[in-house]
């Protein structure tokens, strides 16, 4: 064994035995748990984007309808207030 195979090696073992004291301090010994809240916190995420993207749509199809002037229900807006519509006499 060369003297930079073992400083390599030696290298290694440290940066795993950091990382496993990092991780040991973080989720203790609850070593399952830890993949739990991984995945816990990548749904929350997802469903926050995903509201998000719902509130844009709804958001940008209000706009929309309001420059247009047409009403969301399919008739358009009456520009003035005598119409012969439904309801009117």
């Amino acid at each position: 064994m060369t003297a930079h195979d073992y400083d390599n090696q030696l290298l290694e073992s440290v940066s795993v035995r950091r990382r496993r004291l990092r991780d040991a301090l973080l989720f203790g010994a609850q070593r399952q748990r830890r993949s739990l809240d991984e995945r816990l916190g990548k749904v929350f995420a997802g469903v926050v984007v995903a509201a998000i993207v719902c509130a844009g749509c709804v958001g940008w199809s209000f706009v929309e309808n309001r420059v247009i002037g047409k009403s969301p229900y399919g008739a358009s807006v009456p520009s003035s207030g005598h119409g012969t519509g439904v309801g009117a006499r």
